[in-house]
């Protein structure tokens, strides 16, 4: 699979603007980016420490996702995302080791990111995204 490092940890909160004076005032870190990403009905800010960086991840809309994993298990940690050198490698190679996949095939993520989700029933309870930094052109 080739993993080179975590590449982000994602927490679901239920608003970025109150969860950041946590990651600001009190831990010390630097929002260095937000984005909203509408085909995962998300709003997202970026903070790094070393290598790693903190996701938050807001719900845009009452049907996403993380409105769904907050109202089901409240804020918190959401997923464990891997760099990969090359995710659709990857996402092909742990299909074919038996892990049940969410995405067969890389999809867009928040900062130019290709992103693939491993199902959590497959890796110990832990949504597991693995994700490369070239988004997918709308042409593929």
């Amino acid at each position: 699979m080739n993993l080179t490092h975590i590449e982000h940890i994602g927490m679901a909160v239920k608003s970025i603007a109150e969860a950041s004076k946590y990651y600001t005032e009190i831990l010390g870190l630097e929002c260095y980016a937000t984005e909203t990403v509408e085909e995962q009905k998300v709003r997202t800010a970026f903070f790094r420490i070393g290598e790693t960086k903190i996701e938050l991840l807001e719900a845009t809309s009452a049907d996403s996702p993380i409105a769904k994993f907050i109202e089901k298990k409240g804020e918190g940690v959401h997923h464990i995302a891997f760099a990969t050198k090359n995710i659709a490698d990857a996402l092909r190679e742990a299909g074919d080791k038996g892990v049940r996949l969410i995405d067969k095939v890389p999809r867009n993520g928040a900062e130019g990111m290709n992103i693939g989700f491993l199902h959590p029933k497959s890796a110990f309870g832990v949504l597991t995204e693995f994700c490369s930094p070239q988004k997918i052109s709308d042409n593929s």
